[in-house]
């Protein structure tokens, strides 16, 4: 006889869209995000601090490759078409002062997931990234955002699955649970997208000439209860609530301009390494090299 199946659940489609945490919930079971996840998550978060100053450069490095992208550190806004500043590179104050935020916001993936002002973060960070809760807005367009996010774990998953000290089923577990966490990300930033792009929902004119289409005309995400959601308050970056969420941007932004400010400024012109220690006194190297992290296991 076949088992039983579990009762329905039932998700309000309105609380997905003007409550944060009903939305959470909800993507945590769907995702099946469970403590094994925030487990593996908490276990394993020193091991993707190791790799967080590498992979910061080489994320730079690749946003610096393309003018669209380039671009977006000037003028604030990836919809831009005038010129590229030439000079820019991984050294330039501005990408040195970026990168402080992004080695804060990676740590910050690294905390405890199992709060709700976790996820209220992370939302923030999506919101922020559509012209919303700055005092200068940052408009950054979805396709790079998306772009960004699978480049950052494409490249933490192959550091991760090469480590040398790890177990392989430690290895799937944190592998597994960042990769939710950064789905989770990725959603946040779509759903503040949409929101402030209604123009997105627009018919095009191929649903209006080919009538197999025309149901398209009424599809929505979520744009009717806009006028309901939470209303952004404008903040200082790396705060929420009034609250200080990344910590170590004062220790950071005491170190720029100084030669300690980043100790990878030297992806593009070759190899860059890091020695690691964990909390058991366990020693391995993190190179960086050719827009990939490997990690070795040191010799006693």
């Amino acid at each position: 006889m076949a088992p039983p199946l579990r009762p329905m659940k039932h998700i309000d489609r309105k609380d997905l869209y003007t409550n944060l945490e009903t939305r959470i919930q909800y993507l945590h079971s769907f995702l099946d995000f469970s403590s094994r996840d925030i487990e593996a998550l908490i276990s394993g978060s020193k091991y993707i601090k190791a790799l967080i100053p590498a992979l910061v450069n080489i994320v730079y490095h690749k946003l610096l490759q393309y003018d669209i992208t380039a671009r977006a550190f000037h003028t604030r806004s990836t919809s831009y078409e005038g010129p590229v500043d030439e000079n820019l590179s991984d050294d330039s104050p501005i990408i040195l002062h970026r990168k402080t935020f992004l080695r804060a916001y990676l740590n910050k993936l690294c905390s405890d997931p199992s709060t709700m002002e976790f996820w209220y973060y992370l939302d923030k960070v999506g919101m922020m990234h559509v012209g919303r809760g700055r005092e200068h807005p940052l408009h950054i367009e979805y396709v790079h955002i998306g772009a960004c996010l699978s480049f950052i774990q494409d490249t933490l998953t192959e550091a991760l699955l090469s480590h040398p000290r790890l177990r392989m089923e430690k290895k799937v577990a944190l592998v597994k649970a960042l990769g939710k966490v950064i789905w989770i990300q990725n959603d946040l930033f779509a759903k503040w997208w949409y929101v402030s792009n209604p123009l997105s929902n627009k018919p095009s004119m191929l649903t209006l000439m080919i009538p197999q289409y025309l149901h398209l005309i009424d599809v929505r995400d979520g744009d009717e209860f806009a006028d309901e959601a939470e209303a952004p308050e404008i903040e200082q970056e790396g705060y929420l609530f009034g609250k200080r969420m990344l910590e170590d941007l004062e220790e950071e932004a005491d170190d720029l301009g100084s030669a300690s400010a980043c100790p990878f400024s030297g992806l593009a012109k070759g190899v860059s390494v890091v020695s690691i220690e964990s909390g058991e006194g366990e020693k391995s190297t993190a190179i960086q090299a050719d827009g990939k992290i490997a990690v070795t296991q040191d010799s006693a």
